[in-house]
């Protein structure tokens, strides 16, 4: 590893640090701040990553990514069997992931907002798709994985930005536990029947 490169890996492991002890309130994390804690000149910030706010999405990124990896850690590398059903597989999955938003509220809002700025085969929101799509081994085919755990992903990412109005809009209170988890079932349990209903009227074709 380069001087350069052992540079940069600090920088984003006291980030990261202060992301967490300021529970992701970014406005209190200044570029001053950050290079203070890392002993490095201020003028670092923006020579290693552009600037502060890039600095802090790839730091949510490597905290989002620990989080899928923490209930998969090696997503390419599954057992055959796990004793779990398709179904309570992605449950189990989605609603671990659902859980971390509503615990990290602030990073959880700032990767949500910037994926869907910037969509891309590279954001948190694809990477959190990939990893889902580990969940089916069923025998849907690959293009009905995608959009499923596409369609899910995006579902849980909205009803996450509508959760102070939730109740209203969709019937949950996301902010209880038991509630979440119901969304999750329910959302779940739709989209795995509609996919099971578009493939069989694929095979009667």
């Amino acid at each position: 590893m380069s001087d350069n490169e052992k540079i940069k890996k600090h920088i984003i492991e006291i980030t990261t640090e202060l992301l967490n002890r300021y529970n992701g309130d970014t406005k209190k994390l200044t570029s001053r701040l950050i290079a203070e804690k890392a002993d490095i000149g201020l003028g670092s910030i923006n020579y290693f990553f552009g600037s502060k706010e890039k600095l802090i999405t790839e730091c949510i990124q490597r905290i989002i990514n620990k989080m899928l990896k923490g209930f998969a850690s090696d997503l390419t590398d599954l057992p055959k069997t796990d004793g779990l059903s398709d179904k309570d597989r992605l449950i189990s999955w989605a609603s671990q992931t659902f859980d971390f938003l509503f615990e990290n509220q602030a990073i959880a809002g700032i990767s949500i907002l910037n994926d869907m700025q910037n969509y891309s085969a590279g954001t948190n929101s694809v990477y959190t798709q990939k990893g889902f799509v580990f969940a089916l081994k069923g025998n849907k085919s690959g293009e009905t994985k995608k959009l499923l755990v596409f369609i899910l992903v995006s579902a849980m990412q909205a009803a996450f930005l509508a959760k102070n109005d939730a109740k209203e809009i969709i019937g949950y209170d996301l902010y209880s536990k038991p509630e979440r988890d119901r969304f999750i079932l329910n959302t779940v349990t739709m989209l795995l029947k509609g996919a099971d209903s578009k493939e069989n009227a694929a095979d009667e074709k």
